[in-house]
């Protein structure tokens, strides 16, 4: 899959940006501030819905609308379509593809990008929230229809909650035993796919790290990822010594019945607490290189790496499984952080997708073959050549 052409309005610092695009690579240039990630961070949205640099999407409007417009004009296996977004500042989302009306969440069936970025360091070292986003993301892109499965759970985990707030102190009268246990058949349902389809993406993603990893480092320290599940007794939002009633599970069995059994165990400090202590939103994904945690063992470095190998493993991944081609990739301000060598490297790596976006402040820092189409960024304007770009 390709993007032919981006069309923005009132997005960010654009209040129009229209700028076409090219199969294979394609670079955006310009100082710091101008603009360019803007334009990428556009397309990423509409694959994940969601910016990898802000958490609420009024920040993607343009200072005093009340709503940015993000189209994109796909093209795959000779067919040509139109996906659009609109981000309102109040109300909902609206997304329409070839001008028909769709629900925004089913925007990753018709296009997937993945996107690297300085603050993807934030998934090997933040929260366990981030790590869990992150395998969520593409489990959607992977397979659409979990969307609506991680939004049930939620709706689901958000009901439950509420039902263990109004009971905290008091204990549980009889028809409120009654009304947890139907939440408790739903979390677990939908708990026990989540958790399944997690921990199958991990295990598909093993072998595409570690070839991601050695093509970019040149050199083999063993990147691996493992699951951590909270009804396996290995919580990842447990504070240390919070004196959770919860014993470690042995791991193995049918994943529901190791959600119910975790779920029994722990109903005494829920009431306690008013909080649902297990289920995927309470997981975790070990990361780590020669047999050691990436996260507080690794150098800067080997954490730049990992990350991008986990990205281009995503990429990877998709490309395989995917319908719709390959994922359009997307690298935001890498070349910089990288040696000659490493560019190089990525370099050889990327080469072989459909269609590579790339940003970057300086024209040199990217090696010259994947500069063939390169656009010029300034001050939220496209410009057509550098000598614009210097005037401007």
């Amino acid at each position: 899959m390709i993007v032919t052409h981006l069309n923005l309005s009132n997005y960010r610092n654009y209040a129009v940006a229209d700028v076409a695009l090219a199969p294979g690579a394609n670079l955006f240039v310009g100082r710091n501030g101008q603009g360019k990630t803007n334009l990428v961070e556009a397309l990423g949205y509409l694959s994940t819905l969601g910016s990898h640099r802000v958490s609420t999407d009024s920040a993607l409007i343009r200072a005093g609308e009340d709503a940015a417009i993000i189209r994109a004009r796909l093209q795959h296996n000779g067919r040509d379509l139109l996906a659009e977004v609109q981000i309102n500042r109040s109300g909902a989302n609206r997304a329409q593809v070839n001008r028909g009306q769709i629900k925004p969440r089913e925007l990753p069936r018709y296009f997937s990008s993945v996107l690297f970025a300085p603050e993807d360091l934030g998934i090997i070292r933040g929260d366990p929230s981030g790590r869990r986003r992150f395998l969520d993301q593409l489990l959607i892109l992977h397979t659409p229809r979990l969307a609506g499965v991680l939004s049930d759970y939620e709706r689901t985990l958000k009901q439950r909650n509420s039902l263990l707030k109004s009971a905290r102190g008091s204990g549980l009268k009889t028809n409120q035993l009654t009304t947890l246990e139907i939440w408790d058949d739903k979390l677990v349902l939908l708990g026990s796919e989540i958790i399944d389809e997690r921990v199958a993406l991990i295990g598909s993603l093993l072998q595409p790290i570690r070839d991601a990893y050695a093509s970019v480092v040149g050199d083999d320290h063993r990147p691996s990822l493992a699951a951590l599940l909270s009804i396996d007794g290995l919580d990842a939002e447990a504070e240390s010594g919070s004196g959770t009633d919860d014993a470690a599970a042995s791991g193995t069995g049918v994943t529901a019945d190791r959600f119910r059994e975790a779920l029994a165990r722990q109903r005494r400090s829920e009431l306690e607490r008013g909080l649902t202590l297990v289920g995927p939103h309470r997981d975790d994904v070990l990361f780590e290189l020669n047999s050691l945690p990436v996260k507080g063992y690794a150098s800067h470095g080997e954490t730049w790496s990992f990350a991008l190998a986990l990205k281009l493993a995503s990429a990877e991944l998709l490309r395989r499984d995917s319908n719709s081609g390959d994922p359009v990739l997307i690298l935001d301000d890498v070349f910089a952080e990288l040696d000659l060598n490493r560019r190089a490297r990525l370099a050889a790596a990327v080469s072989g997708f459909e269609q590579v976006l790339i940003t970057a402040a300086v024209l040199d820092d990217v090696p010259g073959d994947l500069t063939a189409h390169t656009v010029h960024i300034s001050a939220g304007r496209i410009l057509e050549t550098a000598e614009e770009a210097s005037h401007g």
